[in-house]
């Protein structure tokens, strides 16, 4: 059980590995059995690509920066500490305005399909 491991542990953000899946994203994820936590650093040259997810809701805040975040069609502008929910099923992307932008997105449950992205300094993994 991944939580147990965690319980009592510090970690800093820059000591979690980065994954960085294709130009303007880099990405990196916490997570226990129950959340999952994915800080993502987001630049003008990220392409857009809408999608959605079927199966969870996604909580996005901006830590840093301004950008566009799109629901639906709608442009939400958002900047430091802007905090917005993103139905399942809803189509959405981020669209930086200038700049780097910070965004953490939460998953309650964790994102199966992040799983594999999930390690920790000592070499402890999800699985």
């Amino acid at each position: 059980m991944l939580n147990e491991r965690l319980y009592r542990r510090v970690f800093r953000w820059s000591d979690l590995p980065a994954d960085s899946p294709r130009p303007g994203l880099v990405r990196r994820v916490y997570s226990t059995d129950q959340v999952m936590l994915v800080m993502n650093e987001v630049t003008p040259e990220l392409e857009l690509r809408p999608h959605s997810h079927e199966d969870f809701d996604q909580l996005v805040y901006i830590v840093e920066g301004e950008a566009d975040y799109y629901v639906d069609g709608v442009p939400y502008r958002m900047g430091p500490g802007s905090l917005l929910l993103v139905p399942a099923r809803a189509e959405h992307y981020i669209k930086p305005l200038s700049g780097t932008v910070l965004n953490l997105d939460i998953f309650v449950p964790p994102r199966a399909d992040y799983l594999g992205l999930v390690s920790y300094p000592d070499g402890e993994s999800k699985d």
